[in-house]
């Protein structure tokens, strides 16, 4: 029998627009059950039920799906893998670094790289600061730090023409204008996360130099 967070899964895919196969699904499926038991041993995150991290977690990471095109991308501050990990396994033909200073979290991610035999992730515990590994093609984050602070430390790891996607909750015109010179707000999209009443939105950036 298919339990009530597998189907709202399903509907939240489908209300999205994205297509996933029974490989796809039967994965994310398993990434929240993973995550789902290592977070009663080591809190990776504040959510708690498997219904409540369908929408939290997987739709809101899956919502950004149709403006990440790689080949290269970055998540920044990625904790347990969001949302990362959910992209890596819905456009399976892009590489994705997840990185994270915090040890139990990458622990979790190395994990499940393992369980789920994704081949298209690199999981790094590295400050971003640290971090030397010029190129990326887009550098996302989810709520990972401030438009200026999260611009300014991935400055160094973004390709020429490549592009920063800041998932975000409210955006605040001081926020906005804090950018630093030669960076620019190319587009901005509300995010409409099945089952999520909260404000989301998705900004990308860009360098105008």
């Amino acid at each position: 029998m298919t339990a009530s967070w597998e189907r709202h899964l399903e509907s939240g895919l489908a209300r999205l627009g994205i297509a996933a196969d029974d490989r796809t699904r039967q994965r994310l499926c398993a990434l929240l059950a993973l995550l789902h038991k290592w977070n009663r041993a080591y809190n990776l995150t504040a959510v708690r039920s498997l219904d409540e991290m369908v929408t939290k977690h997987l739709l809101d990471s899956a919502a950004v799906l149709p403006f990440v095109t790689g080949p290269r991308l970055l998540d920044v501050g990625s904790g347990p893998g969001l949302p990362g990990l959910v992209l890596a396994i819905l456009k399976p033909e892009i590489d994705v670094t997840l990185l994270d200073s915090n040890g139990k979290k990458v622990r979790f991610q190395r994990q499940a790289l393992l369980e789920l035999e994704l081949a298209n992730v690199t999981p790094v515990q590295q400050r971003v600061e640290q971090l030397a590994a010029p190129g990326f093609d887009q550098v996302i984050s989810r709520a990972f730090a401030s438009l200026a602070d999260f611009v300014a430390l991935t400055d160094h790891l973004l390709a020429p023409g490549g592009e920063w996607l800041a998932m975000k909750g409210r955006i605040s015109d001081d926020e906005l204008a804090g950018l630093p010179p030669g960076v620019a707000v190319r587009e901005r999209h509300v995010l409409n996360v099945p089952g999520d009443e909260a404000s989301r939105h998705l900004l990308r950036l860009e360098r105008t130099g």
